[in-house]
């Protein structure tokens, strides 16, 4: 057994504050990694990381592999080719629950072998509410589905998620093996169809419906309590006020979302509106505070029961869609006040749900978290505006998005280019990729402004921090100590339960923290568990590389997952009900496929 000494009691300290933060979401994932890395070169007399290896993370072929995909994912997507094939999914999935569900995963997922799934998950999730609305399915049905399967498809290719290319990159390191293109297409075409099988069957009974079908925002927000009529009489001190001072000095709260007056109606911004008598009101609020501005402010109820098509029947053209925040997006943390939402949109906010929980009371307040959706009123161009942003995602699909589609040709032909020349090894993936960067410039697939914006830096900043901690944990020699560890079993395992052990364990921590995070810090540990039992390394280095993309139990384990989470009205439980039988059943497929295709013997 490896010796415990300081170093490695320093290195594991560093790991459990960074499994701490990741969990609870304290701050950023991307800040906590950089944090670790400053604490890394901080304390190098104990982790041995110089600030050259420190810094190591923003030079690795790795990183810029995975900016350079994020970039060409961003130019594919905007060709809209990804739109037409959810034009084609609406054609041939028609109103058959099942029929929308096979090819909902039947594009998910071999697109997600070739763009980055992220991004995939991330178009797709207003096209597939849109097709669930369409046909009468509930979205709880199928956006979970869509995640997992863009999971199934990220293993199909090196390309297909940034966790294969960090993988890789870390497996060149430690034991002279890179990924070529192709190399586990094998067993990730055998997941795809077992999971896939899976989600037709006993995943799709096991999924709830918590979005019911055709059911309008309004109720489905449980809203009716909270959207009311009020009128302005002739005694009310709010006359001759403008909404926002008469509004501020009840205190209350309360949010006017429309005003009509003579025929005609107003919509947001409406803070500058001077109030008359005899206008009508509609309000969300509680019935409470509706009683005080009754008794106290000269009032009167009108109708009680304001429906989604009274909410968008005003002109110009009012729209309910539901925004959901992704991962990076300015708002996680703050407040719809504190980031001043009104002040930048023309919209407003009329319910928020946040990890199941709907919040429709004192809005303003609630802190934002990833994976949150908010129930939005604007118009039609401001919604346009709104999916044009990256802070959001508009799960709604935009009636005429202004896509490049006559450069669909140059984008196809870029992938297939960057693709080949790294499958033939004519050039490292890295090299080709950044090739296919200039390329998707030089053809106007992309503007060169839209580079900076087409990429994730959380993503990156997520990288280049925690790769130092994988190089701590190998010069200091914890991953020797765990490796050490987790050979021990062998005393009482065969080399495939070993394996199986290896993948469960990955399994489970990428589902609370980084997927990212779980490469870098099993891989060095597989790599000396195989060299202690005499295995196969590759074999353990891909157990852990499939299994850290196989989050299905928790919703913050992948960022897919979160992008789903609100808009389908999950629970957290779902994802545990639904996840776990597959995590298990592919843990078995996937140690079986591992012993089949590439042998656990040296």
């Amino acid at each position: 057994m490896a010796p415990l000494s300081i170093d490695v009691l320093v290195v594991f300290g560093v790991i459990l504050l960074a499994l701490v933060l990741f969990t609870t979401e304290r701050v950023p994932v991307d800040l906590t990694a950089i944090t670790v890395m400053v604490l890394l070169i901080a304390l190098e007399p104990w982790t041995q990381i110089s600030v050259e290896e420190g810094i190591s993370g923003f030079s690795n072929p790795a990183t810029i592999t995975v900016l350079a995909m994020l970039i060409l994912s961003a130019g594919v997507s905007r060709t809209g080719i990804v739109q037409r094939l959810g034009g084609w999914m609406a054609a041939i999935a028609g109103d058959d629950p099942k029929r929308q569900l096979a090819t909902t995963i039947g594009i998910a997922g071999p697109a997600s072998g070739f763009v980055n799934n992220t991004p995939v998950v991330a178009i797709l999730v207003p096209v597939i509410v849109d097709l669930a609305h369409q046909g009468k399915t509930s979205p709880s049905k199928l956006l979970m589905p869509l995640s997992f399967a863009s999971m199934f498809g990220g293993m199909l290719t090196l390309i297909g998620t940034s966790t294969n290319i960090l993988a890789s990159d870390i497996s060149r390191r430690l034991i002279g093996h890179p990924f070529s293109m192709f190399e586990f297409t094998g067993l990730g075409i055998v997941i795809l169809i077992v999971g896939s099988a899976y989600l037709m069957t006993v995943g799709y009974r096991l999924l709830p419906e918590r979005v019911l079908p055709e059911e309008d925002y309004v109720e489905e927000y449980d809203l009716d309590e909270y959207l009311t009529e009020v009128i302005v009489t002739p005694e009310s001190p709010f006359v001759g006020q403008t909404v926002e001072r008469a509004l501020s000095a009840t205190d209350v709260d309360v949010d006017v979302v429309e005003i009509e007056r003579d025929g005609d109606r107003f919509i947001a911004p409406l803070g500058r509106l001077t109030i008359h008598e005899n206008d009508v009101f509609i309000v969300r609020t509680d019935r409470g505070t509706l009683e005080t501005l009754v008794a106290t402010e000269g009032l009167a109820v009108g109708d009680e029961h304001v429906t989604e098509e009274e909410l968008e029947a005003v002109e110009p053209v009012q729209t309910l869609v539901e925004v959901v925040i992704p991962s990076g997006s300015k708002l996680v943390g703050e407040t719809l006040a504190s980031a001043a939402f009104r002040q930048h949109f023309d919209a407003t906010v009329l319910a928020i749900r946040s990890h199941g929980r709907v919040r429709r009371e004192r809005l303003d307040k609630v802190p934002i978290r990833i994976g949150d959706t908010l129930l939005v009123q604007a118009p039609s161009e401001e919604i346009d505006r709104l999916s044009r942003n990256r802070d959001f995602i508009v799960a709604h699909e935009p009636e005429r998005p202004e896509y490049r589609t006559e450069k669909i040709p140059y984008a196809i032909a870029i992938m297939v280019a960057v693709v080949g020349l790294a499958a033939l090894d004519v050039l490292p993936i890295v090299v080709s990729a950044l090739a296919g960067v200039v390329a998707m410039a030089a053809t106007g697939v992309l503007k060169p402004t839209e580079l900076y914006d087409a990429v994730n830096w959380d993503v990156i900043f997520l990288l280049a921090g925690v790769i130092p901690l994988g190089i701590a944990l190998q010069q200091t020699g914890g991953a020797a100590l765990l490796g050490d560890a987790v050979a021990a079993t062998g005393a009482v395992l065969p080399a495939l339960g070993v394996l199986w052990v290896f993948y469960l364990a990955t399994a489970l921590l990428t589902n609370v923290v980084s997927n990212t995070a779980s490469v870098v810090l099993m891989i060095p540990v597989a790599v000396e568990a195989a060299g202690q039992l005499g295995l196969n390394a590759v074999a353990f280095v891909l157990a852990v590389t499939f299994a850290a993309s196989t989050a299905f139990m928790t919703p913050v384990g992948y960022q897919t997952n979160l992008f789903v989470y609100g808009a389908g009205g999950y629970r957290f439980t779902d994802y545990i009900r639904v996840g776990a039988p597959l995590q298990l059943l592919l843990s078995v497929v996937t140690a079986l496929g591992i012993a089949a295709f590439w042998g656990l013997a040296p």
